[in-house]
């Protein structure tokens, strides 16, 4: 099998025989067919430190690579572009190696084998239901980590609950109210929530007089909550990081003290200071106020290097658009405590609007008037739900409208997407009800793949491991549910111009098997969006 990199050595090989300067070449997917299966412009590269027309350098390399392995047709293009055409032989093998690989293994590398990484997201408050803008920030979390671990990382996926100070106070104080059948305080919590869990409280004999214990009952419930939230879409989190241990334990003011020593924080106005500004951030920010009583951000520094003292190769927040400030603190106190450059790195991601039919659903948390994870869960499916937060880039705004969801038209992708597996799976169920039985892989002969539907399917297959890759280096799982839909998209055609199973049976058989590595790539592709393709529609 020829791919970019045998590609890439068989051009720097010509390069040498033409008598020309040694360059990596960049390599690119013709987004016509027609212009091939790869392109590069080495030869406008190299023309002026040559002092040679560009159209002249790509011939030289042309006549290079004339005796290349795996190579159909090499052609120049405009001026000077060199486009590739592969043989049917090497198209052939990307469908065996998807066949052999498995869903499990295709598409995935070693690129970052040895390396640790810890992702935490959402890290919602524990005073309230995960609600839908939350959920962007599970799935995208989630998936984010799967690219990590496909590409080789060993990945921690991390929730921190911010269990200390105010909020929790207020909840606790909220929940005692109603248990009291009392007026909740006037910047408490509202909402259907707050009443069931007073309620559940209150069964289980919890005295409403008794603050603490119903506060702390009250966080153990709501974390209870969160938790079956995200396990009921699939999502397992291996570290719930409680803030309050970072206090009970002393870290918090054994990281203040190092800052201290290291001359990085500093006492003024009787508060403790950072100097945040000494790193880009735009003022010192307080540690301990003046009465004594530490900051969030103090507990911030306590847990970043907690975080770095477990040994993470990379430590990656997700944080929303809300959040974006909090960009140049979190790397200050990584610079303070002298952290490695790039092993803190912070992914800001945009909102959700959730609209139904174009129209707005309101949500505000406190009130109480907002759209549960949940809930909207139950009305469109898990799949559905996460699949729709992934398929938009996490730096635009995105539109979630129910209706469209869940409306089953080539108009919903995820739809589109999963009919293709399922007209796979029914390829098989018709293959078994006629009686045929392909011939095995290994004797298949693959090169019998020539039409242009084939071709392109095939080109799309082998475009995953690339796109597995960039998506996890740019943490872009968007860029896997679009390839997704283009994989889809490539499949239908093949299927409304060729007939899979028909009198011939090695052609049948190749075709059979180009289907099968297409259903491997489409369950391999989902399986990292966490979405389970279905059979049958």
């Amino acid at each position: 099998m020829i791919g970019p990199e045998q590609l890439a050595t068989a051009i720097r090989k010509a390069l040498a025989e033409a008598g020309l300067p040694d360059r990596e070449p960049a390599l690119e997917r013709p987004k016509n067919p027609d212009h091939g299966d790869w392109a590069t412009n080495v030869a406008l590269t190299l023309a002026k430190p040559v002092g040679r027309p560009p159209r002249e350098v790509a011939q030289a390399i042309v006549d290079a690579l004339a005796t290349a392995e795996g190579i159909d047709a090499v052609e120049i293009a405009g001026p000077g572009f060199i486009n590739f055409r592969l043989a049917t032989d090497a198209l052939g093998a990307i469908v065996r190696d998807a066949v052999t690989a498995g869903e499990a293994g295709w598409g995935r590398s070693d690129a970052g084998a040895g390396r640790t990484a810890n992702v935490e997201f959402v890290s919602a408050n524990p005073t309230g239901p995960l609600h839908v803008g939350h959920g962007r920030w599970v799935a995208i979390g989630d998936a984010m980590a799967s690219l990590l671990e496909a590409t080789g990382w060993a990945v921690t996926r991390e929730y921190y609950l911010n269990d200390a100070g105010n909020q929790i106070q207020l909840f606790g104080e909220s929940v005692q109210a109603v248990m009291r059948d009392a007026e909740v305080p006037e910047d408490g919590y509202r909402g259907a929530y707050v009443a069931d869990i007073a309620a559940d409280l209150l069964a289980e004999g919890v005295d409403p007089d008794d603050l603490a214990t119903t506060t702390q009952r009250a966080y153990e419930s709501m974390v209870a909550q969160i938790r079956a939230t995200m396990e009921s879409i699939g999502i397992h989190i291996d570290v719930w990081f409680s803030e309050r241990t970072l206090h009970d334990s002393g870290a918090v003011d054994a990281t203040i003290a190092k800052l201290r020593e290291s001359g990085h924080a500093y006492e003024a106005d009787g508060a403790i200071w950072l100097r945040t500004t000494d790193f880009g951030d735009d003022k010192d920010r307080v540690l301990v106020k003046a009465d004594g009583v530490t900051t969030y951000f103090a507990a911030d520094t306590a847990y970043l290097a907690d975080k770095v003292g477990r040994g993470f190769d990379l430590a990656i927040y997700l944080l929303g658009a809300d959040h974006h400030g909090y960009v140049g603190r979190l790397l200050a106190i990584a610079r303070a405590e002298g952290v490695p450059e790039g092993v803190v790195e912070i992914v800001i991601g945009q909102m959700v609007n959730l609209l139904r039919d174009g129209e707005p659903v309101r949500m505000g948390k406190r009130s109480g008037n907002f759209v549960t994870l949940d809930e909207l869960v139950d009305e469109v499916g898990a799949d559905a739900t996460r699949y729709t937060f992934l398929r938009s880039s996490r730096d635009t705004t995105q539109d979630f409208d129910i209706a469209r969801v869940v409306s089953e038209d080539r108009a919903n992708p995820v739809h589109y997407i999963n009919y293709s597996y399922a007209r796979i799976s029914g390829i098989a169920r018709t293959a078994d009800a006629k009686g045929f039985s392909p011939t095995p892989l290994e004797e298949t002969d693959l090169a019998l793949l020539d039409h242009d539907t084939e071709r392109e399917l095939i080109r799309r297959i082998d475009a995953f491991g690339e796109t597995v890759a960039r998506a996890a280096e740019e943490r872009a799982p968007h860029k896997v549910a679009h390839y997704a839909e283009d994989l889809a998209d490539a499949f239908h055609r093949f299927y409304t111009e060729c007939q899979v199973v028909g009198d011939d049976q090695a052609l049948s058989s190749a075709r059979y098997w180009l289907c099968e590595a297409t259903r491997v790539t489409v369950a391999a592709a989902l399986g990292l969006l966490g979405v389970t393709p279905r059979e049958r529609m």
